[in-house]
């Protein structure tokens, strides 16, 4: 007789345990639950994709005229235009992410009841989805540089390590909201909020120079300084401020090791609560 795999699912021994194994045999089924959640975002949408570049190209406008004629920051010889979509773009994309994230879960009940899965592949996907957004994004700012005559120097090419740390931060939060949303349906009423307060205290729209000394250390703690900042200085040449660079890495790593250990303690009540 052919002998049958039998697959047993018992709790780990250790307290957070990622088992990359188990998501690694998993891998197709993140790979179709990102491309399902892609082809869900745009269906039925009359210019489809073009969402994606309509919504930076939009929010750069309303920036730009109210930012250049009343309340005018220094970006240095970078055309306002091309610094708030620099910022914005990445913004948009971890905004998407976490939003998308938090609520998974939820919006798979049927799925997460009935099919055992790592559960962590539920969040990843849909921050996985958010990338096809910030991929064409970045197809539109190639553009604007061109456009703006940008000069390309050798930081560019570590522009995408913040685009990793870019991506890290959506990860961590969208974990973290997605865990917390299945036990406290709060979530889906403070999220908003906390985006927008986010996105204000983060230097979407504003140069992070704005700040000095001391001030502008504690304001790394915010992982989007260093990331938007470093971003910028690699697109356009400017220095880099690595001691912000530092702390804000430093809180994406904190961030996320933090995330998946709420992550795995809450995971186990996921079928029961959801």
């Amino acid at each position: 007789m052919q002998e049958t795999e039998v697959t047993k699912i018992i709790p780990s021994g250790r307290w957070v345990s990622l088992d990359l194994k188990d998501l690694w045999r998993h891998r197709e089924l993140l790979y179709f639950l990102t491309w399902r959640d892609v082809q869900i975002r745009y269906k039925q949408t009359a210019i489809g994709v073009a969402w994606a570049l309509l919504q930076p190209i939009l929010t750069t406008a309303i920036f730009t005229v109210i930012f250049s004629n009343f309340a005018r920051f220094e970006t240095s010889d970078v055309p306002y235009p091309l610094f708030a979509l620099s910022g914005l773009l990445v913004w948009l994309f971890i905004h998407t992410a976490i939003t998308t994230a938090s609520s998974s879960f939820i919006n798979n009940t049927n799925l997460v009841t009935k099919v055992y899965f790592p559960r962590l592949i539920m969040p990843l996907a849909a921050t996985f989805a958010a990338l096809v957004d910030l991929v064409l994004s970045l197809v539109l700012l190639v553009v604007v540089m061109v456009y703006y005559q940008t000069n390309v120097t050798a930081n560019l090419l570590f522009a995408p390590i913040f685009l990793v740390l870019g991506v890290l931060v959506a990860i961590a939060f969208g974990i973290l909201f997605s865990a917390l949303n299945v036990r406290f349906r709060d979530v889906k009423f403070a999220l908003p909020f906390l985006l927008q307060v986010w996105m204000i205290a983060s230097p979407v729209f504003y140069p992070a120079s704005l700040l000095t000394g001391n001030s502008k250390l504690i304001f790394a703690i915010n992982p989007l300084t260093g990331i938007l900042d470093g971003f910028r200085s690699s697109l356009f040449g400017t220095p880099f401020d690595w001691p912000s660079i530092a702390i804000s890495a430093g809180s994406t790593v904190v961030l996320l090791v933090i995330s998946l250990m709420v992550f795995k303690v809450m995971e186990d009540d996921f079928a029961d609560i959801v």
